[in-house]
């Protein structure tokens, strides 16, 4: 049985495997560039985050219908609680659906159909954020917002995602303070590509409560001193800072690092059909190479749960809390 964990960072759209992509591009009568599986894996082999959105975008040609959407988040549970993952917090991109003429209610709607009964199949309990791409307008976030307000009963918290560079936190002000008011909870990614000036920027301009990857904090000791102080989590997402080329081998990967400066870290798969592995892959990757010990496995479970929008059920997370206090490796 795997280490008991939350995932905290993990994009839907990402967890396309190269069979479901043909599955479903059959199935919707969509023509994908690619002969068969093999070629489509080899396309995974990416230069930087650009390269890897451009393949990430273009595959979601795919998904059309509600039972599309479905069936994404139901492969992706299943692969997950194989792996250990008791609840998932779930990042969604509408913007991108929207503009291929996908309405938000059919995304959303797909997906709590996996989602609405989750703990039953799968054992996984959930919750959904909706992500603003950040390099589309901020106009276009305020009206991806709008349109999620009649499907706010499940959707738990906002974050920001999509290309970093040259796309500040601040441009999103206006629809973070409008997701606040709505009592949604606040991520975004911030300081993988782009400088630790974006995670500082992020939490004072935006209000976020958690750090999406956050590697470049480091860079920044008196914000590390912060993110400390403050219990700030951060969502690190190890094989994926491989494959974008942010860290150049696991090896030098700055985890054991942050962990010693007290940072409250977490281990996530991203977008695991393009990154080469699900939560449980990363865990393992990071044991392997890095030499964790089991003591430090067990924090960074324990992490994954302290760190989940599970205020809602206090009672939830104290369940799970004991099951990485009582679990042997």
């Amino acid at each position: 049985m795997p280490l008991p964990k939350a995932e905290l960072h993990l994009h839907i759209e990402g967890t396309l495997e190269p069979e479901l992509a043909f599955a479903l591009a059959a199935r919707n009568g969509v023509e994908l560039p690619y002969a068969d599986t093999d070629e489509l894996r080899k396309a995974y082999d990416f230069a930087d985050l650009q390269s890897f959105l451009n393949l990430y975008y273009e595959l979601m040609a795919v998904l059309r219908t509600e039972r599309d959407f479905e069936d994404l988040a139901n492969a992706y549970l299943a692969r997950a609680a194989a792996q250990g993952v008791r609840h998932a917090e779930i990042f969604f991109d509408p913007q991108a659906h929207i503009a291929r003429g996908v309405a938000m209610g059919t995304v959303v709607e797909g997906l709590w159909r996996a989602l609405g009964s989750s703990e039953e199949h799968h054992g996984v309990s959930t919750r959904l954020i909706l992500c603003f791409l950040r390099d589309e307008s901020a106009e276009s976030a305020l009206r991806t917002l709008e349109a999620a307000k009649p499907y706010l009963d499940r959707i738990t918290a906002v974050g920001l995602d999509s290309a970093e560079v040259g796309h500040p936190p601040a441009k999103f002000r206006e629809v973070y303070e409008a997701a606040a008011a709505l009592g949604l909870r606040r991520v975004a990614h911030a300081g993988e590509e782009g400088p630790p000036e974006y995670i500082t920027e992020a939490l004072d301009v935006l209000g976020i409560e958690r750090v999406d990857h956050g590697l470049r904090c480091m860079e920044d000791p008196a914000l590390v001193e912060r993110l400390v102080r403050d219990r700030i989590p951060l969502t690190l997402c190890p094989l994926s800072n491989v494959r974008l080329r942010t860290v150049d081998t696991l090896a030098d990967h700055p985890l054991p690092t942050m962990l010693d400066a007290g940072l409250l870290c977490t281990i996530n798969s991203d977008d695991p059909a393009y990154f080469g592995g699900y939560a449980g892959d990363n865990f393992d990757a990071v044991r392997s190479t890095l030499g964790l010990s089991e003591d430090r496995l067990r924090e960074l479970a324990r992490n994954s749960f302290v760190a989940s929008f599970l205020e809602d059920d206090e009672e939830r997370r104290a369940r799970y809390l004991a099951e990485v206090e009582a679990y042997e490796f």
